[in-house]
């Protein structure tokens, strides 16, 4: 086995170049995917980039027998879920992580469906956002509720608000409320559940008469975007559309022009005319790539704060040669493996997703 230690030593350049020679050598044995919010040096190994949907959708797909995800935990999670059993998804680095995903833990959505269900009597349909554990997830299929992406939000909500029950929409009550308040659901009928309180915090009348219950959780990234921002630059280039992430707070996403998930950010910037100015409110790394890729515009990231996702930098140069270079080795590390109990109910959680988004 090759030690992380050993690879360290090595700059970056060196780094990279040796985990490309890794990767032409395992061939098509290995699929690479990257999130967009990753490096560029990242972005460009990868054989498949994406946000969340579609690299879940075409995890689903890939036949290697190695799929290295240069992402964050969650998402390897839910790689291995959708993948065959004589697959094995690594993700370089066990500790990338989201913070998002850690606001709600199986346990803390087990309570509040005993309380909402049982003690108030509510009928509950969950749906997590895909920024969530595998152990989340499995709550979620048990409860016969859905797994759903910034990119399919309003899809996936619509439907669930369509079967008559109450919605808690977990883990991030942003993309909650901003994706139920545009399918109509008044912000009265949204309370918040803070699983740091026995009973939620809102009161018995409020989860009541609630469509949507919104869990107190939210992105560490898009909250760092606020409305002052999109008021600076109404002020300073009236002419420069504010296009925005639905994880951005409420009074951020009314403000701007557009509002959208990565795919639709993307979309909108490469069909937008040249010369057109964007203030672009999501991950830093990911407005700066777009800005070098379409240079007949000008685009700029929303915030003056540098708003990027730290856990996603975790996956550097340095664990993806370490990872690669012991593959070709013969020997698998940080293997993300999903117990066969949550991996089917959290399957089923994704599969009616996957459903709902064909």
């Amino acid at each position: 086995m090759i030690e992380l230690d050993t690879i360290r030593s090595l700059t970056q350049e060196q780094a990279l170049e040796r985990a490309y020679a890794a990767k032409a050598a395992l061939g098509k044995r290995l699929t690479i995917l990257g999130h967009h919010y990753q490096a560029d040096s990242i972005v460009e190994i990868s054989d498949i980039t994406g946000d969340s949907l579609e690299l879940s959708r075409k995890a689903a797909g890939v036949e290697s027998e190695f799929i290295v995800f240069c992402g964050v935990h969650f998402m390897a999670e839910s790689a291995d879920m959708l993948t065959s059993a004589h697959q094995k998804v690594i993700l370089p680095d066990l500790a990338a992580g989201c913070s998002m995903a850690d606001m709600a833990t199986h346990e803390e959505l087990e309570s509040a469906l005993d309380l909402l269900e049982g003690d108030l009597g509510l009928s509950i349909l969950p749906v997590t956002y895909v920024n969530s554990s595998a152990a989340v997830k499995r709550v979620v299929g048990l409860h016969g509720g859905v797994v759903c992406t910034s990119s399919n939000a309003a899809q996936v909500v619509g439907w669930a608000l369509a079967q008559g029950k109450v919605v808690l929409f977990a883990p991030d009550q942003h993309l909650g409320r901003n994706t139920s308040f545009k399918l109509g659901v008044p912000l009265e009928e949204m309370p918040l559940w803070d699983p740091r309180v026995h009973d939620g915090g809102a009161g018995q009348d409020a989860y009541r008469k609630a469509k949507v219950i919104l869990w107190k959780g939210h992105c560490s990234v898009h909250t760092r975007m606020h409305k002052s921002d999109v008021d600076h630059w109404r002020t300073t280039d009236p002419g420069r559309k504010v296009l925005v992430h639905p994880e951005c707070v409420f009074d951020v996403v009314q403000a701007a022009d557009l509002a959208g998930s990565t795919s639709f950010i993307l979309k909108t910037l490469e069909s937008a005319p040249s010369h057109s100015k964007w203030a672009v409110g999501t991950e830093v790394n990911l407005v700066q790539r777009l800005a070098k890729i379409h240079p007949d515009k000008d685009i700029v990231p929303l915030s003056q704060v540098q708003c990027l996702c730290s856990t996603m930098f975790r996956i550097d140069p340095w664990h993806l040669c370490w990872v690669l270079e012991n593959l070709q080795e013969g020997v698998v590390v940080n293997q993300v493996v999903v117990d066969s109990e949550t991996r089917h109910w959290a399957t089923v959680a994704l599969q009616r997703m996957l459903d709902l988004s064909k």
